[in-house]
């Protein structure tokens, strides 16, 4: 059984930082991408950034310059650390993570999610 434990999350006020982070555990082959959604009230939930195994990013333009994806693989963890937050950026926070088994199929994980909060 794949568990993600995610942590980080909390109330910042405007143009603050905060970093998120993603921990996966239980038996499995392999990680590869990983990615964090968020989900505003209200709103579809979307994606914020993703991660490759070979550490490509790619951003929302919302983020763009402002949220850094990062991971360990020797950790099985993602962070995304971000910057210059915005009252706009409060929602709750998801990672997702892309495993491979150790039967080799592919299965998708979310995280619990977290909140966080941009008051202006």
């Amino acid at each position: 059984q794949v568990q993600l434990v995610e942590t980080g999350g909390g109330l910042v006020q405007t143009g603050g930082s905060l970093r998120l982070s993603c921990a996966a555990s239980g038996r499995f082959a392999s990680i590869n991408a990983m990615r964090w959604y968020r989900q505003a009230p209200g709103k579809q939930r979307e994606l914020v950034a993703t991660i490759s195994v070979g550490s490509t990013s790619n951003y929302a333009d919302s983020v763009k310059g402002r949220f850094a994806i990062s991971r360990d693989a020797a950790k099985n963890t993602v962070y995304l650390q971000m910057t210059s937050l915005k009252p706009e950026d409060t929602a709750v926070y998801f990672c997702n993570v892309e495993i491979r088994g150790v039967s080799g199929s592919i299965a998708h994980y979310w995280g619990q999610g977290t909140q966080v909060t941009v008051s202006s």
